[in-house]
Parts: C-alpha cells; structure tokens; sequence
C-alpha cells in the first residue's frame, strides 16, 4: 500500500472518528476529515467542509481519495447520505468503502436501523469494493438510554431485548485494520463479551447514584427472548483476544466511565 494513500473520513469528528484519526495517522496515512463545519487542519489532518445530505461539498471531499471510512451517521437521513457519498466516491474513483453498521439492522423493526440496512445495500451495490462491520451498542450510548429510560415513572423492558455492549475505541481499532486492509465484504459482528437485559443494566445504575425507588417494569416489545440485539463476535479479531479493562460496562463496575 502506498505511504500517499489518502483516506477520507466522514464522521471524523465524532466518538469512533476521535479514536480512528490518530490510529489511520500513526499508520502513516494522509487522512482528509469532512465536516460540515469549518475547522482548521493540524497533526497531519485535512479538514474539509461538507454535507452528505445535499451533496454540497462531496466531489471536492473526494478528489484524489482511494479509501473512504464512513463513520457519519444520525437519527434519520443515514441513507440519503450514504447514497449521495457512494454516488460521488464511484464518480471520483474510489476503491475501497469502509462502513460502520449496527448489529440487528436486518432484523430489529426500528426505522433509524432500517436506514442503516439501507446504506449497507447502497454501499454493497455502488459497485465500488467494500468492507462492512456491523458493532453493537457503544458503553456510553448504553448509558445514556438507561439515564433517560430510568427518568421514566414506569421502566419500559422490551421482553426478549438484551444489550452486548462494546468499548468504541476498539471498535474504531478494528474498523482502522479493516481499512488498511483489502475490501472484505461484510465482515463478522462485534460485540462485548456479555449480554444483559435492560433491568439488569438499570439496577446497577439506580443503585450507584442512590435512588431508592423501585423499578416498575413494563414488557412491550416483540422479540425473541434471550437474543441479545447486540450479539456478535465479542471483540476479538486475528486470534487475538482485545482486552480494554471495559468487557463490561464501567458504569455497571463502579467506576463512571465519561
């Protein structure tokens, strides 16, 4: 692989793009982020502006790129962007996508996840070589759904839903392998090492900040029990077990964990 590659990062700016950055510069590549904001460049790192959503910016993101790492994602709209970015990575001659997905995005009936199933056919139809992982749920991402869950009078618990969280940054380590790599397709899950379901994340958590009020539990989601939404291959690749000190989630061992 040539020491000029460049490698454009949507999302850069975000949880996975603050630890994949540093990683794709420590490997000695040229790493161009686009934002839709403005922000100066510095430690080897292009910024340039952007916007997936109306294309304004994208086809000069993208001149001379050969590998795109696409970590941009929102609430809605992550399909519409995916195709305006794979739409001007093709025109622009890319030749390798690196997306980030979410395990359960072919099977949980949520439409921010179908839009993530979406992209992932966008990008594996865009006839541009292709590399997919889907991840499970982020450590602090799981803490902020059970924050605002156990605010509630009654704690909603899906029957069936359970949460295999994992550690971003080594989510991001793997997505920077994949990226260096040869296009692999879809590539398998990752996930943490254990699952759990929503009232044994949230008892934890309601005792560590010392309320005292009981939980109130309300089944009402249709899932099949026990499988966890997040399973997958618990962080692990090439042989080689990933050890952070978070194989379980920090706020669930006593420490806070943000």
């Amino acid at each position: 692989m040539k020491q000029a590659e460049t490698i454009l990062v949507t999302g850069g700016t975000g949880t996975l793009g603050g630890h994949a950055v540093p990683l794709l510069r420590a490997a000695g590549r040229t790493v161009r982020v686009l934002s839709r904001r403005e922000r100066r460049g510095g430690d080897g790192v292009e910024y340039v502006t952007g916007d997936l959503m109306t294309g304004e910016g994208v086809d000069a993101a993208l001149a001379g790129v050969d590998t795109v790492l696409h970590l941009a994602g929102g609430p809605k709209g992550d399909d519409e962007a995916t195709r305006t970015l794979v739409r001007a990575a093709r025109a622009a001659g890319v030749r390798h996508v690196v997306y980030i997905s979410v395990i359960g995005a072919d099977r949980v009936p949520l439409a921010w996840l179908r839009t993530k199933l979406d992209s992932e056919r966008a990008i594996a139809d865009s006839g541009i070589p292709w590399t997919t992982l889907r991840a499970a749920q982020f450590h602090d991402l799981t803490l902020t759904m059970i924050e605002k869950m156990t605010k509630l009078p009654v704690l909603p618990v899906p029957g069936g839903l359970r949460l295999q969280p994992v550690d971003s940054a080594e989510v991001a380590a793997r997505l920077v392998e994949l990226t260096l790599g040869e296009p692999a397709g879809r590539v398998p899950d990752m996930a943490g090492p254990q699952a759990y379901d929503i009232a044994e994340l949230a008892r934890p958590y309601l005792e560590r900040r010392g309320a005292r009020r009981r939980l109130r539990l309300r089944s009402g989601f249709r899932g099949r029990p026990g499988r966890p939404i997040g399973r997958g291959r618990t962080s692990r690749w090439k042989g080689r077990r990933r050890a952070s000190g978070r194989g379980r989630s920090s706020w669930r061992s006593g420490s806070e964990g943000r």
